[in-house]
């Protein structure tokens, strides 16, 4: 039943939901939405949703407006009320403060013939034929339709605002979306240990760097340049290959010219390269400086994987 009524919402996108999208683009103010019950609550995910989206909004509650609360509405604030009925106390009082204030009053209401509908500047219609509850009372259908054109509002104009991933991820900065956006390889490897060794660094000491810096690998440096690497693999294949380890150098067992990453590069690129070529671990460069190492653990603990 709810899934029909929302398929019946398409018919309600018209003009009137254009002009509505208008008033709030153009608008130097922010968008105030009001309700009372269940719509109060519809009210305050679509507040959630245009605020990380670009489209500063206020939840203001429709019983509290009438008893102190309606200097939240300023001068060029869009106000939007959401009411299944449109003719409950607290909207009929609310209506004509809205209006004495000269804002622009857009209503998401399901009743055309109501007080709300025909005193609002812009009319969205989410009119549904019958609750899912039973017994026809509990609000369902009406609240996820006003809900469903609550977020084509929001989409309607992030689309309009050009709103675009960077964008999102300003506004969910500690998110794991947003960590996808931003986290970049640098923000990683400063946080890391920074293991490296010599090319003549005798193999018992590379074992201590590797285990002491705890990332199962370490750099390989001649001249301040990378020119190989050691990992946990490959003092397990030394082990295997030598009896005696007395006398092996870095250079000996290491893997040279290996791969590395730009610390500007996003860590989801970074963990693209590692599933690409099997690793856990990437040395990140600051052009050709080595400034560390990125993890595969990293990435899980900062919700990129």
């Amino acid at each position: 039943m709810e899934a029909k009524a929302i398929q019946n919402l398409e018919r309600f996108i018209n003009e009137e939901f254009s002009e509505a999208v208008d008033c709030i683009m153009n608008s130097q103010g922010r968008v105030i939405i009001s309700g009372i019950g269940k719509s109060a609550l519809i009210a305050s995910k679509i507040v959630a949703t245009l605020n990380s989206t670009g489209t500063p909004a206020i939840f203001m509650h429709a019983a509290d407006a009438i008893h102190g609360d309606l200097g939240t509405v300023q001068k060029n604030d869009v106000v939007v009320c959401i009411s299944k009925s449109g003719n409950t106390p607290e909207i009929k009082m609310l209506v004509p403060l809205i209006k004495r204030g000269k804002n622009k009053l857009i209503a998401i209401v399901g009743n055309m013939d109501s007080h709300l509908a025909n005193h609002a500047d812009f009319v969205l219609n989410t009119f549904v034929e019958k609750e899912a509850c039973p017994n026809n009372l509990a609000p369902t259908t009406s609240t996820t339709a006003q809900l469903v054109m609550g977020d084509a509002l929001a989409i309607t104009l992030l689309h309009l605002r050009g709103f675009s991933s960077k964008d999102f991820a300003h506004y969910h900065p500690g998110g794991s979306l947003g960590k996808r956006l931003y986290l970049t390889v640098g923000d990683i490897a400063k946080d890391n240990m920074m293991p490296q060794v010599n090319v003549d660094t005798d193999i018992k000491k590379v074992i201590v760097e590797i285990s002491e810096k705890m990332l199962g690998v370490t750099a390989v440096i001649d001249d301040d340049k990378i020119i190989g690497v050691v990992t946990d693999g490959d003092i397990r294949r030394m082990l295997n290959k030598y009896d005696n380890i007395s006398g092996l150098l870095a250079k000996d067992i290491m893997t040279s010219n290996p791969k590395t990453v730009q610390k500007n590069i996003l860590a989801v690129e970074a963990l693209d390269i590692m599933q690409q070529k099997g690793i856990s671990q990437l040395l990140a460069v600051d052009g050709d400086t080595y400034i560390g190492v990125v993890h595969l653990h990293n990435l899980i603990k900062e919700g990129i994987l």
